[in-house]
This record gives structure tokens, sequence and C-alpha cells, in this order.
């Protein structure tokens, strides 16, 4: 497993550390709890070996932490600019999403999340990884206990996006789709070609509302994202949000659509 990036990793690896102290545990007895020898967990904590993934998840096991050191690395390695979003999104108990281009993150699978972000050639093999990973974590919300209900809207064009090695990848991620779509509280609608231009189009937007009723919306550019919670901005996405929603074919016809789709796909 790739490498977690390395201010990243020195924050771990000294909690780790001080976690295996506090546990009364040995280097020895710790690695072979998390699966690695006295002296590879030896030359993580000196910082002589890349951290990885895996040990992290190791840790978690050796130290029974619930977890806790995968979720420092997932929300403590996402941007700043994220953060309010993703506490917002993770408490919510409405989601709505807006894409005109791709699949909605918690809807993606990990093959469409990984080729999505290698798009970026400015990210490294590992903090691939580490953003797939991470969004992979988010979509555990959609399968606990009480998920919140979600209505994405997608445009057509964004389930047509093809290519030589994408076919494949694409059919996957359609028949994913059709399967979330058999959960009572998800909802995938399809705002279909023929609608053509629709107010939509100028750029992707989602919206959290939270236990107490209060809204968060998120918008995303090519330089990052940002999380709104002004009224009149806040409004503004709910009247989009409408609008949307009102170009969408209903929920059935827009399975009947997907499955046509991922015909045009191929086999998966």
């Amino acid at each position: 497993m790739t490498d977690v990036p390395e201010v990243l990793a020195e924050f771990i690896v000294s909690e780790i550390r001080l976690a295996r102290g506090a546990a009364g545990m040995t280097q020895d007895v710790f690695g072979r709890a998390a699966g690695y020898t006295a002296s590879h967990v030896s030359a993580v904590e000196n910082g002589t070996r890349a951290l990885t993934v895996d040990f992290i998840r190791g840790a978690d096991r050796a130290l029974n932490t619930g977890g806790l050191f995968r979720r420092l690395a997932t929300r403590l390695g996402a941007p700043s600019w994220f953060l309010r979003w993703l506490d917002a999104e993770r408490t919510a108990t409405q989601l709505r999403y807006f894409e005109p281009i791709l699949i909605p993150g918690l809807l993606q699978t990990e093959h469409y999340a990984r080729t999505v972000l290698r798009a970026d050639d400015s990210l490294t093999d590992g903090e691939v990884e580490q953003l797939t990973a991470a969004r992979m974590d988010r979509q555990k919300a959609l399968t606990g206990d009480r998920p919140p209900q979600l209505v994405a809207v997608l445009d057509e064009g964004a389930l047509r996006r093809s290519g030589d090695s994408f076919s494949g990848i694409m059919a996957q991620q359609i028949a994913h789709l059709r399967t979330m779509t058999e959960l009572p509280h998800v909802h995938v609608l399809i705002i279909p070609a023929t609608s053509g231009l629709h107010i939509g189009l100028s750029g992707p937007f989602a919206l959290a509302r939270s236990s107490e009723g209060q809204w968060v919306g998120h918008l995303e550019n090519q330089l990052g994202g940002e999380a709104v919670d002004k009224d009149e901005d806040v409004a503004k996405l709910q009247v989009m949000w409408e609008s949307v929603r009102n170009e969408a074919l209903p929920r059935s016809a827009s399975v009947d659509l997907l499955k046509e789709v991922e015909t045009y796909h191929g086999p998966q």
C-alpha cells in the first residue's frame, strides 16, 4: 500500500508510538498483533521506513482503537477547505447532490474514483490512493444504522463518458448506481440529454441538512472548493436545486435510463 504524506505521517507515527507505550506493548508484541516484524515497527517509528495505510490499519487492529488512526489519516489528510463540508456531510439527515460531469463521490466505485483522481497529474500515486481510501470511507455513511436520505441529480452526459480504457469502468459504475437505487434512502435522478441547456450546467453543487434543520452548501471549482452557510447563499442553491430536480426524470424512468446507459458501455 502507498505512503502517507510526510507531515501527516510524522504526527500519526508519534501517536501510534505513544499509544503502544501506554498499552505496555514492546515493538515485538505490537508488531505481531499488527502483522509486522519488530524491525519493521522500529524502522517506521524511527522514520527510516515509510508509514503506509496498511501499517495504520495494523496499528488500529493491534491497539484495538476502533479505527482511530485510519480516521485521523483520512480526516487530517483532507484539504482544509473540505473539512467544513465533511462535517456537514457526516452528520446530515438529508443530502442533495447535483453533478453535470462526474458521479458524486458518495456513489463512486473504487475504480471510478481512482481513475478520476489520477486525471490530476499533480498528485502522486500515494496521494491518489489516500484520497481514494478517504472517498470510500465517506460512503460508509450510506450503509450505517441511520443513513441520510440522499438525492443525486446527474446529467446524462456524466453517464455516457467513455474511452478505450474507460467503458468497462463506467459499466461497473452504472451497475453500482443501479444497486444503490435499490436502497430506500438513495434516489438517483437523471436529466436526459434531450433537456438541452439548463442552469445546472454552470457547475456541480451539494447541500446537507443537519438534524437541527440547518443547511450547508458546497461548491467545487478547479482550485478546490467552498462550504457555504450564509442564508442568502444557501437560498440561492436551494433555488438551483429545485430547478435541476425539475429537469430530471422521475425515479423509475431514471433507473430505466441507467439500464440503457449500462448497455451502451457494454459488458463489465
